[in-house]
């Protein structure tokens, strides 16, 4: 029985083939040039151990997907932004056109649907070649495809400088290593699997990867729907990228274009009229350059990048920085968030208009959760990321948000802002809590609170006085001085009494309710690092620390949701390029963080706020009161230096931070909000409810007929019974026409003559 032949040196076979060229080569004294193996590898006693060495050549061949597009998602599926560091966007076969298939077969591998991964008459003909002093390749389509696959996977590795790039730096047991991959891969996929590879993987210049994203670019239009001498360009342009780029070198191009329609031509691709009509055709462009990252999504900017950095934060998405980078910028993931683009445009909108021309390059923000989910549905402020985008205020910091999440992350936040009287529902609260009714009165005409005052509290001593006898300090400050008496706990909210606050906490049972509230609404420092506010300082009962916006909606959410606080989320999924799950932020609630009856007592005390106090200054810019047609409450606002600036309420859907002033300097050293004027308009102060109100109500006009805009739940009589305060005049309130903002319309009103304006009682 006659031995069978050894399949290495078989030439029925493709390696046999391979191993009998190199031994002819050998024999000859020849180089294989394009192979670079020297003919010493093959003769004499070499010969058989250049046979181990190939046998012992690794044959698997990991094909992991080219890194891919990511996609940052609105609720609706709608895009926001994409992220990548190679643009691709794998396409099949099928969703190709046949010119570029046909063309990168006829101008690369006309034999590629015949040989068997490495061309052994290729190899011949290019010798050959080589022989007469010309220069010509031998790597196939599979050879090329295993080349590119070999570089995204080190490059997939972080290990870049490691990639092989067209044979510069290839040695011999790279090519042989190549071949062999090459033979293996032809024997596990299809030809048309491997060319829908190809297509996929291959370098087109300007970061595009890739058939789709080249034909995005050069031609904006799909790979699809690639024209003859569209498609036979893109061919030609993967021999050399640089060179034959059509917008760099458009003569090259067109001849390296007309070449292969030559090729498509001989190999019978195309016929004689339609190679013509190419071939005169001109070089065309209709250049998309790729936009990738939150600095260009069109109205989601901060809330894209703040999104980016929970996920760069997260360890669910790679064990450092580096590794959840690489997965964002490569992994073609999907990122699905809560941003509702139906209140995104809308609130992206009136903080441009609300700021106007602002020279003094103030923050005009707004930020919204739904209550009981806590999903961020906008968020937006009236700065851009990049200049040219249409504002003079360019910062890459998010003033919405905190500086670092609890872990001392990054987020991309300002660190907050002072939040004036916003903070007084806290105490609000304590005293809720406490069993204690809204109407009850307390002692709002005293003014002094002594280093030595008796305050009742059952965990750290309270820090600070106000006390006029002592050098360097003073007693306690109303903004107006008709307010110092004996009042209603509610009517001292919502006329924004800063001494009826202080007489409030004075007749708590133990001042560190207040604390506990806080904690309970998620209140927190705005600067992150998990740091709580300390409201054991007295000034900070006024709202004198940073708070983010995006803190204090959530907080006004807990009492629209009727105690439920829900920290904050931005993203509902993410899934990878297969469709499957691997991340997303689970809601995250708790219910009775405050008691059902004090939030339903809270809301009763806040909804007087728009109806007969500070809010009642939310004017349009004829001086008509903003009202919203639905169930809403609030609390307005202001640092002691008018440059920081709130409102944040809510209706039973939607709760609604709205902010007007300067984010991103210390208040002390920033330009202090009196006589101003601001989008036309002149201010002898601004107060919460001239600027940061109008945004506010003008907004949740818009906005809150999407959502749940019904009626508050009746909070039970024992807080809030008891002989009311009766309802002040129109003088007494301090409520005119002047100062009000022009609220956001893009034509302001003529500029009022400089009038004083009463922004309210307290600091409100």
């Amino acid at each position: 029985m006659a031995s069978g032949k050894n399949p290495l040196f078989d030439t029925a076979t493709t390696l046999g083939k391979i191993l009998a060229f190199l031994g002819v080569s050998a024999i000859c004294g020849v180089l294989v040039a394009g192979l670079m193996v020297p003919a010493a590898a093959v003769t004499g006693s070499a010969a058989s151990g250049s046979v181990q060495f190939f046998e012992g050549l690794p044959s698997e061949l990991t094909v992991e997907p080219p890194g891919q597009v990511t996609k940052i998602l609105a609720s609706d599926g709608s895009q926001i932004a994409t992220l990548f560091s190679e643009n691709r966007t794998k396409v099949t076969l099928d969703q190709m056109s046949p010119y570029i298939k046909d063309g990168i077969v006829a101008i690369e591998d006309y034999r590629f649907y015949e040989h068997g991964g490495v061309d052994t008459t290729g190899i011949l003909r290019a010798l050959a070649a080589n022989l007469k002093g010309s220069k010509q390749g031998a790597s196939t389509l599979t050879q090329q495809y295993v080349n590119n696959v070999i570089n995204e996977n080190l490059i997939a590795q972080g290990k870049d400088d490691q990639v092989l790039l067209n044979g510069l730096n290839k040695g011999v047991g790279d090519k042989l290593r190549e071949m062999k991959l090459s033979i293996a891969l032809e024997k596990k996929f299809t030809k048309d699997q491997i060319l829908e590879g190809y297509l996929n993987i291959v370098f087109f210049n300007a970061n595009a990867y890739g058939i789709q994203a080249a034909s995005q670019y050069f031609f904006s239009t799909n790979a699809k729907d690639l024209t003859l001498p569209q498609a036979a360009l893109l061919a030609g342009l993967v021999n050399s990228p640089s060179l034959y780029d059509p917008i760099a070198h458009p003569d090259n191009a067109k001849q390296r274009r007309n070449l292969v329609l030559d090729a498509m031509l001989q190999h019978g691709k195309i016929d004689q009229k339609a190679h013509d009509a190419a071939v005169a055709a001109p070089v065309e462009t209709k250049v998309t350059p790729p936009k990738q990252g939150c600095q260009y999504a069109a109205t989601a900017q901060y809330f894209c990048d703040y999104v980016l950095h929970q996920i760069l934060n997260d360890p669910a998405y790679g064990a450092d920085e580096k590794e959840r980078t690489a997965k964002i910028m490569r992994g073609g993931l999907t990122i699905k968030t809560t941003l509702d683009p139906r209140l995104q445009g809308p609130a992206q909108q009136q903080v441009d208009a609300t700021a106007g021309d602002n020279p003094l390059k103030w923050a005009a923000s707004l930020v919204t959760v739904q209550p009981g989910t806590g999903k961020i549905v906008s968020m937006a402020q009236n700065s851009r990321m990049l200049d040219g985008q249409g504002s003079n205020f360019v910062t890459s910091y998010n003033v919405n948000v905190d500086r670092a999440d609890a872990s001392g992350n990054p987020l991309g936040g300002a660190g907050g802002m002072q939040p004036g009287s916003t903070m007084k529902p806290v105490t609000l609260t304590a005293w809720l809590n406490e069993g204690k009714s809204s109407n009850a009165i307390v002692n709002a005409a005293q003014r002094r609170y002594p280093k030595s005052y008796p305050w009742k509290t059952t965990c750290d001593p309270v820090v600070g006085w106000y006390d006029d006898t002592v050098s360097g300090s003073t007693d306690l400050q109303n903004d107006e001085p008709n307010w110092y008496r004996p009042m209603s706990v509610r009517e001292g909210i919502y006329q924004s009494i800063n001494t009826a606050t202080f007489a409030s906490a004075a007749a708590l049972n133990d001042f560190c309710d207040i604390q506990r509230a806080a904690d309970a609404l998620g209140m927190h420092d705005g600067e992150g690092n998990g740091k709580k506010l300390d409201l054991h300082i007295l000034g900070n009962l006024l709202g004198g620390m940073n708070v983010a916006p995006l803190t204090m909606a959530s907080a006004f959410a807990t009492f629209a949701a009727n105690g439920t606080y829900c920290t904050p989320i931005s993203i509902t999924e993410v899934t990878d390029l297969q469709g499957k799950k691997i991340g997303g932020q689970a809601q995250t609630c708790q219910q009775n963080a405050i008691k059902p009856e004090v939030a339903k007592a809270a809301t009763n005390v806040l909804q007087d706020v728009l109806t007969k106090g500070s809010g009642y200054n939310i004017k349009d810019a004829a001086g008509n009161t903003i009202k919203l047609p639905y169930a809403d409450a609030a609390k307005t606002g202001t640092n002691n230096f008018n440059n920081q600036t709130w409102v944040v309420g809510y209706t039973k859907g939607l709760a609604t931070a709205s902010f007007f002033g300067e984010a991103l300097k210390d208040p002390f050293s920033s330009t202090y909000g009196q006589n101003l004027t601001i989008n036309g308009r002149f201010y002898k102060s601004v107060d919460g409810a001239f600027i940061a109100g109008p945004q506010w109500a003008y907004f949740m006009q818009k906005a809150a007929p999407l959502y749940d805009n019904g009626g508050f739940d009746a909070p039970p009589q024992n807080l809030i019974g008891g002989q009311p305060t009766p309802a002040p005049t129109a003088s007494q309130t301090g409520q005119t026409d002047q100062g009000a903002s022009n609220q956001g319309n893009s034509q302001p009103a003529p500029a009022p003559q400089p009038t004083a304006t009463k922004p309210g009682k307290g600091n409100g």
